[in-house]
């Protein structure tokens, strides 16, 4: 006989126990402990369960929870527990059988309710604790998103972060308390939107402005990058990035990141992508870290340090690019650690470096491509070509 969950985590409403579903009434009335944030339990009637407040920072709490493993206990969240909330954090410390979870609405359901938005359109977002940065890949006119914020003061900060990214005449509707007696919503563009807002809080975003827009192919341009001329150009770092062919969940090693821009896009092409950048420069791995902030890229660690050596005890990727320092050394390290199935791009520029390109495709197979490129420049009153120096890219699969 399968034993009951001791634990239950309900999702709870500003408007406290009055919507709950009968299941969640039921939890609460036979708790023993109710553990939650002080707002959610303020919400409750007096139940003569034993109230914890769950503690500052939110990790504290889960050995607290753990320590009362086999007793009754309810833990309140707000809305959909497993939407950017606790859920999923408390069921990663505990067997499948030991809990049970019972939604309400979320905040972003709540929202789109209010609002008339299909939310299967919509990006939703949680920034309680993460970058605003994380908006800027997704701003372009026309473009709507649902954010979570982590309190009141949050609200000024977004309006002034569209507008110093140029999305100033962005529509923005500020919810607060949703659901609840407190529900107050606010309209105004990130421009002229002032106030006191109050937590718990979300912003409704309809983007509109003359920043530009982040395109969503390979190959962005140069001036999205922060960079002393050491960057993978845009035209060879859309072959780059079609080399090496980002899937879900994976990780790139970039050796000698430079500016940081192919480990940027890759992160870029799907929200659950890592990179890890290995730059021997203090001043470019200072500016790679800016680069990926610019975007709101936590996902993208960057190792100060030269390659072999800076590869010990890192994750094994999936696929790895060489824009600098290729040598036989890395070549005769990568090959030994890498595991079979892993994408190798790498670029070479200097005649040994392509030598040595040649030499290990003729070891290890892979396609090798010479690239030229020409742009067109003034040429006393007319114009020319002026040629790039030539990449040679090498791409295998180990």
């Amino acid at each position: 006989m399968v034993e009951a969950p001791w634990l239950t985590i309900i999702g709870l409403g500003e408007d406290g126990p009055d919507s709950l579903p009968p299941a969640s009434r039921a939890a609460l009335e036979s708790a023993e402990i109710v553990m939650g944030p002080p707002r959610h339990l303020g919400l409750l009637p007096d139940l003569g369960a034993q109230r914890v407040d769950w503690p500052v920072p939110f990790a504290d709490g889960l050995p607290l929870l753990e320590g009362f493993r086999g007793r009754r206990v309810v833990v309140l969240a707000s809305g959909d527990p497993f939407w950017f909330g606790a859920g999923s954090v408390i069921a990663a410390r505990l067997d499948p059988h030991e809990w049970r979870a019972l939604p309400g609405p979320s905040t972003f359901s709540l929202a789109a309710a209010r609002l008339g938005w299909p939310l299967e359109t919509t990006t939703c977002l949680g920034l309680h604790a993460a970058p605003l940065a994380r908006l800027r890949p997704l701003l372009a006119p026309g473009q709507r998103a649902l954010v979570l914020l982590r309190d009141g003061q949050a609200v000024a900060d977004l309006a002034a972060y569209l507008v110093a990214e140029g999305f100033g005449d962005s529509r923005l509707t500020v919810l607060e308390a949703l659901g609840g007696p407190r529900e107050r919503i606010t309209g105004g563009t990130a421009h002229t939107l002032h106030g006191t807002f109050a937590h718990p809080v979300a912003v409704a975003i309809e983007a509109a402005g003359t920043g530009a827009p982040l395109p969503r192919a390979s190959g962005i341009a140069d001036d999205f990058f922060d960079t002393d001329g050491q960057i993978t150009k845009r035209p060879i770092r859309a072959l780059a990035l079609s080399a090496l062919a980002p899937l879900p969940g994976q990780t790139l090693w970039d050796i000698g990141g430079g500016s940081g821009s192919i480990g940027i896009e890759w992160c870029l092409s799907h929200p659950s992508l890592a990179a890890i950048s290995i730059e021997p420069r203090p001043d470019r791995a200072a500016r790679i870290r800016a680069n990926a902030d610019r975007y709101g890229l936590d996902r993208l660690t960057v190792i100060e340090g030269t390659a072999p050596a800076a590869l010990s005890d890192l994750p094994a990727p999936q696929a790895v690019f060489i824009g600098g320092g290729l040598s036989d050394a890395l070549m005769q390290d990568l090959t030994q650690r890498l595991v079979p199935g892993t994408r190798l791009v790498a670029h070479a520029v200097t005649l040994e470096s392509e030598a040595l390109l040649t030499e290990w495709s003729a070891r290890l197979g892979g396609d090798l491509m010479r690239v030229e490129l020409a742009e067109a420049t003034p040429l006393g009153t007319k114009r020319g070509w002026s040629p790039a120096r030539p990449i040679v890219q090498w791409r295998v699969t180990l």
